[in-house]
């Protein structure tokens, strides 16, 4: 689920057609209900997410080609850009822009399991980024830009769970050292907060959610302390306010 950048705008990806489904919001609450895409995402959506500026929107779905982008306006959806011209290998989990717009990255099933493409809101995808140096190890859910835009983290099964890269222009630089404390098991979510100090992640097994300190500089700090009240049971997803407290 996303909101447009305006918060004009609520966006639900989800498991039957038309897979994503997009509301006028107010603080009356809900609107009627945009029009469908004309051309639906292939399959079960698991993740969409608004361009910075508003002006596109994107949803990760199973199925070929896996990512849908549309033109967004005060209307609705737009007419779908064009394919990436190089496709993801497999299903699309989590899909996040970079904060300047310029990046649409996606977290996905099979290696690379992870992916990202130059972006235009005019002229679409541009050519897929090599892939980082050293992958994540297993399927990745989660994916999160830092609010500089100078790095980019991705939830994933398998051990280190959480995984962290720089980022530039140029696309995936080193990867940061894990966390001396990693995640219990498989990682499904992760944000950065508002004001860059911190990087949460959602997962299976107590605590369920895990923070740690972040510097652009030197990555993860030490874990802090689980809360004092845990969550239920898994977690799948995981969100900061939008100011730092």
């Amino acid at each position: 689920m996303s909101f447009s950048p305006n918060g004009a705008a609520i966006a639900v990806a989800h498991s039957v057609s038309p897979f994503v489904t997009a509301y006028p919001w107010s603080g009356s609450g809900f609107g009627t209900k945009y029009a469908n895409p004309s051309t639906l995402p292939a399959s079960t959506s698991h993740d969409v997410a608004f361009s910075p500026d508003g002006d596109a929107i994107a949803v990760a779905h199973d199925v070929t080609p896996f990512i849908s982008v549309y033109p967004w306006s005060g209307s609705g959806f737009g007419t779908k850009f064009s394919d990436p011209s190089t496709l993801l290998p497999a299903g699309g989990n989590g899909i996040t822009f970079s904060p300047d717009g310029s990046t649409l990255a996606v977290a996905h099933d099979n290696s690379p399991y992870i992916s990202a493409y130059p972006w235009s809101s005019s002229t679409g995808f541009g050519t897929k980024y090599a892939n980082p140096a050293t992958l994540p190890p297993n399927t990745a859910s989660g994916i999160a830009f830092s609010p500089d835009g100078n790095a980019i983290a991705i939830a994933h099964s398998g051990s280190p769970y959480v995984s962290a890269y720089q980022w530039s222009s140029s696309g995936f630089g080193a990867k940061y050292a894990n966390p001396s404390v990693l995640p219990a098991f498989v990682s499904y979510g992760v944000a950065f907060s508002a004001d860059n100090s911190t990087l949460a992640v959602a997962h299976d097994v107590t605590p369920f959610i895990t923070a740690y300190p972040w510097s652009p500089s030197t990555g993860f700090g030490s874990r802090y302390p689980v809360p004092v009240t845990k969550p239920a049971n898994t977690g799948f997803g995981v969100a900061f306010t939008n100011y730092a407290v």
